[in-house]
């Protein structure tokens, strides 16, 4: 696992659990992780709840699709049927994310960990950025990415790391 500050300031929350927050309770854990339903994405998002569940607090499980701007481009890059097979490709994202959010809702119910699910599009890395910022979480996490263009290309920890605040983590299964 691979962890990055931005600053050198660790802001993640077992730093400040002996923190209040203005009561009596202790400062609750925020924690993102990016899920697309492969194999390391489960591995980032059940890590994610169980260090959730150790520090109190909540997951946010974020699914992003590509942008329709995206899509429509791989749609039309075939010419035969491109309309067709944008809709397609659109039905096909709303479906995974629904299944996902059915699997991550699940998991958080049987494990006792609470849970969200958020779905956007965008570039991946800008977007859970984004989310992270808007919800303040403590935490960032992601599956190791097993595509080997992404050795070369640099893969979505390697965008990620240096570039928040609070600590990110990539899962290596």
């Amino acid at each position: 696992m691979i962890m990055g500050h931005h600053n050198g300031m660790d802001h993640s929350a077992q730093h400040r659990d002996h923190l209040h927050n203005g009561s009596h309770n202790p400062v609750k854990a925020r924690v993102v992780v990016g899920i697309d339903g492969s194999d390391t994405s489960w591995d980032a998002f059940c890590w994610a709840c169980g260090e959730t569940k150790r520090l109190g607090g909540w997951t946010v499980a974020v699914f992003v699709g590509p942008t329709p701007g995206a899509a429509s481009v791989t749609a039309t890059a075939s010419l035969a049927g491109a309309a067709t097979a944008y809709g397609v490709l659109q039905q096909s994202m709303t479906d995974q994310a629904e299944k996902l959010s059915d699997q991550v809702r699940a998991y958080g119910h049987d494990h006792g960990v609470d849970v969200a699910f958020v779905q956007t599009q965008g570039d991946t890395a800008k977007e859970l950025l984004r989310i992270a910022n808007a919800d303040h979480a403590d935490l960032l996490v992601v599956g190791r990415s097993t595509k080997a263009r992404h050795h070369i290309a640099g893969s979505l920890g390697r965008r990620l790391v240096g570039r928040r605040g609070a600590p990110i983590v990539v899962v290596v299964p």
